[in-house]
C-alpha cells in the first residue's frame, strides 16, 4: 500500500481543536527520550575525544542541544497546516542562502560550505536537507493518487530536488548532494512514482557516471573513491582516514577498551574525530556491543518515526514525518558505511552524536516536525491550500 492511499483516521473521523497543554500532553515523550539519551552519549564520546574535557566540543554541544530541545518543543506546537503554509517560503529562503555561499561564502577543510551571519557560522546545505522534504510534502500532497508519474507533473519536483543538489555539488558536498538526491527520489516514490521513471533514472545515472567522474568531481574526491577501491593504494594519504577508522573500530573487539582508554583519538591518529570519524571512538571505546546498542537506539526512534507517518491523516503529514525518516536514516547509513570502508570518506556526521552546530540544529528541527505532525495526526489538510492555512 502507498502512503497515498493510507488513512488511519477513517473518511468519518473527526480533528479538534487542541490546546498547549493538550498538546503538551499528547507529544510523543518516547520520542524525545530516545533523542536525549543517544545525545547524551554523543556528549560522553566528545568529552573522551577531547581527552577527558568538556572543551572544546562537549560542552558547546551540550549548550546547542539544550537550544535544539527547546525548536523541538516549539515547533511540535505549531499546527502542520502552518508548515505546509512556510513549505515553500523556507525553501527559498534554503536556496537563496545556497546561492550566497557560492557568492560570499567561507572556506572551511576545503571547501566553500558555510556563510556568516554575524557571529554565527551557518551552513544552508543542512538546512536544505529539512526545507527540501517539506517544500517536496507540500507539492505531491496537492496531487492526486498516480498524477506523479506524469511527465508535467514530474518536472516540477525533480527541478525542486537537482537545483540544491547541483548548488551543493558547486560547494563541493559530494555527500551532501547525494543525501538530498536520494532522500528527493525516495519521497517521490513513497507517493506513487512508478517503478518506470526509476528504472529510468537509475539507467541515466550508471551512464552519467564516466562524465561526472572526468568534468565534476575534484581531484581529492577522485583519490577518496580510488582509496575506497584500493584501500592499500596510498594508506598514508588519501585512504589514512578510512585505514585508521577500520583501526579504531577493530581494536575494541567486543566490549572495548573502556572508556577514556581510546588511543586511536587520544593520540590523534583518527582524523576529524569529533565530527565524521565519531563512530570509530564508541567503537573502540565500548566495542562491538556498545556500537550494537548505539545502532538500537537509532532504530528505536526510525520505528517511532514510521509509525507516527503511518498515523497521520493528511498525505502532507505522513509524507513530511516519512522525509524526516528518511534523512534520519541516510545519516546515519552513509556515515556507518563511510567510517566502515563500505563507502568512500564523503563528510557526513553521526546525527546527534557528531559534532556540530547547523547539523545538530536542523536534526532537531526536523524531529520537531515529526512530533509535529504526531500531535496533529488527526488534522485534514485540503490538497489546494492558499495561505497558511
Amino acid at each position: 500500500m502507498s502512503l497515498s492511499t493510507y488513512n488511519p483516521g477513517g473518511p468519518g473521523s473527526k480533528s479538534r481543536p487542541l490546546s498547549l497543554r493538550n498538546k503538551f500532553s499528547q507529544m510523543n515523550w518516547g520520542i524525545v527520550l530516545l533523542i536525549t539519551v543517544i545525545a547524551c552519549f554523543g556528549f560522553a564520546v566528545l568529552y573522551s575525544a577531547a581527552g577527558g574535557n568538556f572543551e572544546p566540543w562537549a560542552e558547546r554541544q551540550m549548550i546547542r542541544f539544550a537550544i535544539g530541545l527547546v525548536i523541538l518543543l516549539v515547533v511540535a506546537c505549531f499546527d502542520i497546516r502552518v508548515w505546509m503554509g512556510l513549505a515553500y517560503p523556507a525553501y527559498a529562503v534554503s536556496l537563496l542562502l545556497l546561492v550566497a555561499v557560492e557568492i560570499s561564502g567561507t572556506v572551511g577543510m576545503g571547501a566553500q560550505r558555510w556563510i556568516a551571519l554575524g557571529p554565527l557560522q551557518l551552513q544552508p546545505s543542512e538546512l536544505m536537507k529539512i526545507t527540501l522534504v517539506l517544500a517536496l510534502a507540500r507539492f505531491l500532497h496537492g496531487l492526486e493518487p498516480g498524477e506523479i508519474s506524469r511527465p508535467l507533473k514530474l518536472v516540477i519536483p525533480l527541478l525542486m530536488i537537482s537545483v540544491p543538489v547541483g548548488l551543493v555539488l558547486i560547494e563541493p558536498h559530494l555527500g551532501t548532494a547525494a543525501l538530498l538526491g536520494v532522500s528527493g527520489a525516495l519521497l517521490l516514490f513513497l507517493a506513487g512514482l512508478s517503478w518506470r521513471w526509476i528504472a529510468s533514472a537509475l539507467s541515466a545515472i550508471a551512464l552519467a557516471i564516466p562524465a561526472v567522474w572526468q568534468f565534476l568531481l575534484h581531484e581529492y574526491q577522485k583519490q577518496r573513491v580510488l582509496s575506497f577501491l584500493d584501500p592499500t593504494a596510498d594508506a598514508l594519504g588519501a585512504g589514512w582516514n578510512g585505514a585508521q577508522a577500520k583501526i579504531a573500530l577493530g581494536s575494541g573487539g567486543i566490549s572495548g577498551k573502556g572508556f577514556l582508554m581510546g588511543t586511536q583519538s587520544r593520540l590523534n591518529f583518527l582524523p576529524e574525530k569529533e565530527t565524521d570519524f565519531v563512530l570509530p571512538i564508541i567503537g573502540e571505546e565500548f566495542g562491538f556491543l556498545g556500537s550494537v546498542a548505539l545502532l538500537a537506539l537509532f532504530a528505536m526512534v526510525i520505528v517511532y518515526g514510521i509509525q507516527i507517518a503511518m498515523s497521520a491523516r493528511s498525505q502532507f503529514g505522513r509524507l513530511l514525518a516519512m522525509g524526516v525518516i528518511i534523512n534520519f536514516f541516510l545519516y546515519i547509513m552513509i556515515n556507518g558505511m563511510m567510517v566502515m570502508g563500505l563507502l568512500p570518506v564523503v563528510g557526513i556526521p553521526m546525527p546527534l552524536v557528531s559534532y556540530g552546530g547547523t547539523a545538530m540544529l536542523s536534526v532537531m528541527f526536523g524531529f520537531g516536525l515529526l512530533m509535529s505532525v504526531y500531535i496533529h495526526r488527526q488534522v485534514e489538510v485540503p490538497r489546494h491550500s492558499s495561505g497558511l492555512f
